[in-house]
């Protein structure tokens, strides 16, 4: 396998700077990889490097998060529904007609809302704890849904969530105590560098409370799993305490093709077993998406 280098680029979306890392050729198949919270495309910099000798590797961040613009809320719509434009026109932008989708976390709505929308153009879906089911919420989200009714009420219970301990939870909760070495400080340390940044707790506020929205997108989500039939492998921590195990076993209701893996981690699965992901998505693609 050739070592191949990622390219960190940035380019102009409805004024706004989006940052992307890319790697691979373009001539090969292309997988867009979306993150999560409360991380950014840097989530990703092993994946691709395991990938990019076969495949053509996309991972933006998201506007106010990682590298991307960050402009404050009063100056921008911080909703899903926006985040999906902004993603859409990078990718036409970048001349990507054809595409798989890898969606963790908050990677989950923006992607299937565009698989849902553009159902030719996308060859497959790769979910790591990408929700799209409502058997995948646990007790954590109690306090978000409460923050979307009253956002005055919750707010204060809901800025603990972007606290330094809390991004350090998100990145080990689940985690066997034996595998707790491969998962790298770094990533909390930087995701939490991104949180502390002078507005950007404003801004994740606001997309706490837009999430609601994305539950009214599931019957669409589904009905376009049940209808196209896209090729979907799901990777997922069964310890997650964030989206829990039954979501990734839901995809099974309208995909009984979709190949379901539950792997003895967190959230953030990729940090302690990336390498059974990046197999499981070389043997997946190879069978779905194959090369020219």
């Amino acid at each position: 396998m050739s070592v191949q280098p990622i390219r960190h680029a940035t380019v102009e979306i409805q004024g706004l700077s989006v940052f992307y890392r890319e790697a691979g050729d373009p001539a090969n198949p292309t997988l867009v990889l979306l993150h999560g919270f409360p991380s950014s495309s840097a989530m990703y910099r092993d994946l691709i490097a395991d990938l990019a000798d076969t495949y053509h590797l996309i991972a933006p961040d998201h506007i106010g998060f990682g590298q991307s613009a960050m402009p404050s809320v009063e100056e921008f719509d911080y909703s899903f529904e926006k985040l999906t434009e902004i993603t859409l026109e990078l990718l036409d932008t970048l001349g990507l007609d054809r595409f798989a989708l890898y969606i963790q976390d908050y990677g989950a709505p923006i992607g299937l809302r565009i698989a849902s929308r553009n159902p030719d153009r996308v060859t497959a879906v790769v979910s790591q704890s990408g929700n799209a089911y409502m058997e995948g919420f646990t007790p954590f989200w109690n306090v978000l849904f409460a923050h979307a009714k009253d956002r005055a009420a919750h707010e204060p219970a809901v800025r603990e969530l972007l606290t330094a301990e809390a991004t350090r939870w998100q990145h080990t909760h689940g985690v066997p105590a034996d595998l707790l070495e491969r998962v790298n400080p770094d990533a909390w340390v930087l995701d939490q560098a991104y949180l502390d940044r002078p507005g950007n707790a404003e801004i994740q506020l606001q997309l706490f409370w837009d999430y609601q929205f994305n539950l009214d997108g599931y019957p669409a989500f589904q009905e376009y799993f049940r209808t196209h039939r896209p090729p979907v492998l799901v990777a997922w921590g069964r310890n997650d305490e964030i989206f829990g195990p039954d979501g990734a076993k839901a995809f099974a209701r309208d995909l009984p093709g979709a190949e379901i893996h539950l792997l003895d981690a967190g959230h953030f699965a990729l940090a302690t077993h990336g390498a059974e992901i990046a197999a499981l998505i070389r043997d997946f693609l190879a069978r779905n998406v194959p090369t020219a």
